[in-house]
């Protein structure tokens, strides 16, 4: 692990300072491993209308050239999908093959038309606040995972590896969160140079300060993570192996994935993961860029998701990104910031092979302000389900202040919990 790396493992109890401590993680009653949350975060506000389209729509044809648009023939004929809305022929992307593939074996939902419902166009204010949990206040001082976190049992001695961020940025979904790992890659999470310094950092750290937490925490983890790793007679760890000839694309989003594909086979006690995927921010040529993105995002998931067979009951993992993109095509052949986008949920438990929630409409009169899809499921709805039948954690009141009428869509298997609306863990 690089120095870097080690402060920003710590830099969660900076930012902590200010809140309060992680009190707990969430396992099963029996200390055997729990479920799984994995949060991918598109940034750049994907263009839902290009990835998951209504393409016998009116409206949709009339307000898109086809370089924006998904068709029902042709170069940019769709993949078609079966239970979709409102008697609409709604296709993925046409690079979508790997997510076409999941959501006919039912592994994969679609909800549609969701969003956050407080109507900003500005990247900074939306992902701001969806990662807050929340849909005003942006002085909160802690994450919704963090959150969630908090709220939840006491992990078992040995279970040390709860949360993680992919990568080397935190997100604000685990602000104020002095548990949570940022790890790029396994094979480099370890402290370089003299093996001494390992006690060093220990006798430096020994307080019960929430910075002392955290590095307690890195050091323990990297321990593990080191103890864990195969390794040959040089003690050099060999390379990941996935199950299933699985064969991950060259991409960040791919080796994230992987990434945790192995963190959770080691069984680290792994219940709550970020990853983000950038790049959607598409105001200009859409259509090549989109294309690749699409791609990348389709094959990541779907050697991921091979890649974890025997674990697939375990895991729910949330496609989202922070807003939509307007309706209509621009000058520049992309489009601008809209409002209601698509989400997508993948998991052994999912109801999947069928889309999810109400379809608005694309008439102008139906249109958020007459010029985006109009967001008919508060994103948190789907966060809600999610928390209630997979994460065994009904405290939405706590989770996302200010939250008080939640309404099950039931794209998941399990029973939901009484909902506790209180503000409090």
């Amino acid at each position: 692990m690089k120095r870097r790396e080690f402060i920003i493992g710590c830099s969660a109890a900076i930012a902590a300072m200010a809140g309060s401590r992680i009190t707990g993680y969430s396992f099963a009653p029996d200390g055997s491993p729990g479920n799984i949350l994995i949060y991918v975060f598109l940034r750049g506000g994907c263009d839902g209308l290009n990835l998951v389209a209504p393409v016998n729509d009116p409206n949709y044809i009339a307000n898109r050239t086809a370089d924006v648009r998904v068709t029902d023939s042709g170069d940019t004929e769709g993949l078609s999908l079966g239970n979709g809305l409102a008697g609409l022929d709604f296709r993925l992307h046409k690079k979508t093959s790997a997510l076409k593939e999941l959501y006919d074996s039912n592994a994969l939902a679609i909800i549609h038309a969701a969003g956050l419902t407080n109507g900003t166009r500005s990247h900074f204010d939306a992902m701001d606040l969806i990662e807050r949990g929340s849909l005003q206040n942006k002085t909160l001082n802690e994450g919704w995972l963090t959150r969630f976190l908090k709220s939840v049992p006491a992990a078992p001695e040995g279970n040390n590896i709860a949360s993680v961020a992919i990568g080397t940025v935190m997100p604000t979904s685990f602000l104020g969160s002095n548990g949570t790992l940022a790890i790029s890659n396994l094979n480099d999470y370890k402290l370089r140079g003299d093996k001494r310094y390992a006690s060093i950092l220990q006798s430096l750290y020994t307080g019960n300060s929430l910075l002392d937490e955290a590095a307690q925490n890195a050091l323990t983890s990297v321990a593990e993570i080191n103890n864990q790793l195969p390794k040959d007679v040089t003690n050099t760890p060999m390379p990941y192996v996935p199950e299933n000839n699985v064969k991950y694309p060259e991409s960040p989003l791919a080796k994230s994935l992987q990434t945790l594909a192995q963190l959770i086979k080691m069984e680290t006690g792994l219940r709550v993961a970020s990853v983000d995927y950038g790049g959607w921010d598409t105001h200009e040529h859409q259509q090549g860029a989109f294309a690749n993105l699409a791609d990348g995002l389709s094959t990541a998931l779907g050697a991921f998701y091979n890649d974890i067979s025997h674990h697939q009951k375990r895991v729910t993992l949330l496609v989202m990104s922070e807003f939509g993109r307007r309706l209509k095509s621009n000058k520049s052949n992309g489009t601008d910031h809209g409002h209601g986008n698509v989400m997508l949920v993948l998991g052994g438990e999912v109801k999947g092979g069928k889309m999810y929630g109400t379809w608005p409409g694309l008439e102008n009169e139906q249109l958020d302000n007459h010029v985006d899809l109009a967001v008919t499921t508060d994103y948190r709805h789907v966060l809600s389900e999610i928390l209630l039948k997979r994460m065994a954690n009904p405290k939405l009141g706590y989770i996302f202040p200010g939250y008080k009428d939640y309404k099950p869509l039931n794209f998941l298997n399990g029973n939901a919990l009484q909902i506790d609306y209180n503000n409090a863990k």
